[in-house]
């Protein structure tokens, strides 16, 4: 009974996202015009990490290396929105 009370309710609020427009497993960025510049960090990390990263499919990409390239954007991109609210450009 439990479980299908927690599936439930797991269907019910993929529900509301899907009726409210917003989804959690998108691979959209929320501001369109920064894809560029996130796809430049990515390679960028990518080569500081020496992982050979191509441009198109990298689905053989072993998932340790590629959420070490995401884990490392997110550092990067926390590291310069504190710098832009301390006020300190660098």
């Amino acid at each position: 009974m439990y479980q299908q009370n927690n599936n439930q309710n797991a269907q019910n609020q993929n529900s509301q996202n899907t009726q409210n427009g917003s989804t959690n497993n998108s691979n959209r960025p929320n501001v369109p015009e920064a894809r560029q510049a996130l796809d430049n960090m990515k390679y960028e990390i990518a080569g500081e990490l020496g992982i050979n990263l191509k441009q198109g499919y990298n689905g053989d990409l072993p998932s340790r290396q590629a959420g070490s390239i995401g884990g490392y954007m997110v550092k990067r991109m926390i590291e310069q929105q504190e710098r832009q609210m301390s006020g300190k450009q660098n």
